[in-house]
């Protein structure tokens, strides 16, 4: 059902209004997701760097308690023995709170020979191969092992070693405290309990060994490796050095999550919510929004509709004279001036430019017909002299004379055919252009074209050939055929590269149509300009295709004359530009027929195509 002025201006505003609560509420609900995810990201950064600082402090911590024991293990000379060793290390009962997993004495070349807790075959054992002991026992500094599996106990552990120096520094000894991952975690316990309660993801990376300090879960009696990439979302973006973000988890929910990297120890701490617990306060705030704006947006929609179905109700009886006299071109009754200030404002001013355009369009017809006649008379006359001095029927002509008279004859000729195109384009526009057909051979017009072109391609550098099936005919005006294929070939000609070739081909391509195509090898036509390509007056940018003149009203021509002899015309691009043109045609086997007709017609005004 099509809705009447009144109701469509109606439909618009309650669309508008519509369009503008949904925008509003969608904007608004972005801008407040947007906000809680930043503010909620800077809240995991803030509680991640803030349990990465607690376990540095208590990693220092517990260094130092080692640290301050070292020094007691040895007299400035040698290190104290093995019971001595046993004794004071199981006299440290506060360090030993530090380091649940014992404290070990080495000797300067890893060996253990004092422990605080017994552990099956640990004494005696040689620990020089690890990288950590290794880069002890060069650097002469205490150092905290990467998450380790014990060669001994076969747990997770993380080991830290303070170095028992002589006076003149040489190294004696080792003390080793060690922490087992698998019963005692390095993050205090409340915060763990917290962090479960609130929804929180947990995590403690070893980036260099790509393991487990702390997986997030319940402590774990192996020492767990990293998953692959692609496998955990959480972890992939960790590693690849985002501060904070949202992690895409695939099939599983998504996670606000913020990291910091703990740069003495290669470990990273990563933190992350639930993002529907994240928004969970940004959706309920907007529901409450959303549904107080969808009220006063459709209040303000109803008082709207209102008014404008009251203010268009004049403009009906308008409507209707305007749309009689859209569809029927005689009808210049002018509009009732009533109504409204507005509405009989608005006649008036569609009454005066109704008047002032007919009036203009009548000129401006009448000016064109005027002045091209005009023009053409006394032309005619300047190109005919011009012809016969640069015959040399007036005699023989210096040659610089000579070439200003080729000069302007050729611009004289330009001229002539400019003029025509103006006449051409007036009658088809006013529906004055009458064709006159006959049967004509079309391959005969298609091989006289290419030879009348043939100099104004030798002055571009380009060739153009015929390939005109034999006994094509038609019943055309052989002249605007002409004029037609004069236009399509003079076209390809200034759009070819030199040295290219123009193709002419005229083929049958059903039994009653024939199509003319014009083919050139230039770089086709522009993909900016193809919608316009047959309007009047248009031309390709300069640069897009070669610099071009004329009127641009060469392809409209085109259009009207082909749609007169009932055809089509159209473009394709292919290696260049091809321009075809169908024409109904007759069939070599009604000649007869044919010419007995067009003699009748030849007699009947009545046969001819008119716009």
């Amino acid at each position: 059902m099509r809705l009447s002025l009144k109701g469509r201006i109606a439909l618009i505003i309650l669309a508008g209004a519509l369009f503008t609560v949904v925008a509003v509420l969608a904007t608004a609900y972005h801008s407040l997701v947007d906000d809680f995810e930043r503010l909620l990201s800077e809240r995991q950064a803030q509680e991640t760097v803030r349990a990465a600082e607690q376990v540095e402090q208590m990693l220092a911590l517990r260094m130092h308690a080692l640290e301050s024991v070292s020094g007691q293990l040895s007299n400035g000379r040698q290190l104290d023995s093995a019971a001595k060793l046993t004794a004071t290390i199981e006299r440290q009962r506060n360090l030993q709170r530090f380091f649940p997993g014992g404290l070990v004495v080495m000797d300067s070349g890893g060996t253990a020979i004092a422990e605080s807790v017994l552990v099956p075959g640990r004494l005696g054992t040689n620990y020089a191969d690890r990288s950590h002991f290794r880069q002890m026992q060069e650097t002469r500094k205490p150092v905290i092992s990467h998450p380790i599996i014990g060669r001994t106990t076969g747990a997770p552990l993380i080991s830290f070693l303070s170095p028992i120096l002589s006076d003149e520094g040489d190294l004696l000894g080792i003390l080793s405290g060690v922490i087992n991952l698998a019963n005692t975690s390095i993050l205090p316990k409340r915060q763990i309990d917290e962090a479960r309660r609130d929804g929180v993801i947990f995590k403690i990376l070893d980036t260099d060994n790509l393991v487990y300090v702390y997986n997030g879960a319940d402590l774990s009696t192996e020492l767990q490796p990293l998953p692959p990439p692609r496998e955990n979302p959480l972890i992939d973006a960790a590693l690849s050095g985002f501060g904070v973000g949202v992690s895409e988890q695939g099939d599983e929910q998504r996670l606000v999550f913020a990291s910091t990297h703990l740069q003495q120890l290669g470990w990273i701490f990563v933190r992350a919510v639930p993002y529907e617990q994240a928004i969970a306060p940004a959706r309920a705030f907007f529901l409450r929004f959303a549904g107080i704006s969808v009220l006063i947006g459709g209040a303000l929609a109803l008082v709207a509709f209102w008014l404008a179905w009251t203010a268009m109700r004049p403009l009906e009886s308008m409507t209707r004279q305007i749309r009689m006299m859209a569809t029927q071109a005689r009808n210049n009754q002018p509009l009732p001036e009533t109504g409204v200030s507005e509405v009989a404002g608005l006649a008036r001013a569609f009454n005066r430019l109704t008047a002032e355009r007919k009036a203009l369009s009548e000129i401006k017809d009448d000016f064109v017909a005027v002045v091209s006649h005009e023009l053409r008379t006394p032309l005619t006359s300047i190109n005919g002299a011009l012809r016969l001095m640069e015959s040399g029927a007036t005699g023989s002509l210096p040659d610089q004379a000579g070439q200003l008279t080729t000069l302007a004859l050729r611009n004289g000729e330009r001229l002539q055919v400019i003029i025509n195109d103006l006449l051409d384009f007036n009658k088809l526009s006013t529906g004055k252009m009458v064709l006159a057909p006959v049967l004509s051979n079309v391959t005969e017009l298609v091989d006289d074209a290419v030879s009348g072109n043939a100099p104004m391609a030798a002055a571009y550098r380009v060739q153009v050939r015929s390939q005109a099936a034999s006994l094509l005919q038609a019943s055309v005006d052989p002249l605007r055929l002409r004029q037609i294929l004069d236009n399509l070939i003079s076209n390809a000609i200034k759009f070819s590269p030199a040295g290219g070739w123009i193709t002419v081909r005229a083929e049958r391509v059903r039994q009653d149509r024939l199509r003319i195509t014009v083919s050139d090898q230039g770089g086709g036509i522009p993909d900016e300009f193809k919608c316009r390509l047959f309007e009047r007056f248009a031309q390709a940018e300069h640069g897009t295709m070669r610099a071009s003149r004329g009127t641009g009203l060469g392809l409209t021509i085109c259009k009207e004359l082909v749609e007169l002899m009932q055809g089509n015309i159209g473009y394709y691009n292919s290696d260049g530009a091809h321009v075809w043109v169908e024409l109904p045609m007759m069939s070599p086997d009604d000649n007869g027929g044919a010419e007995s007709q067009a003699d009748e017609e030849a007699n009947n005004d009545n046969a001819i195509y008119t716009q």
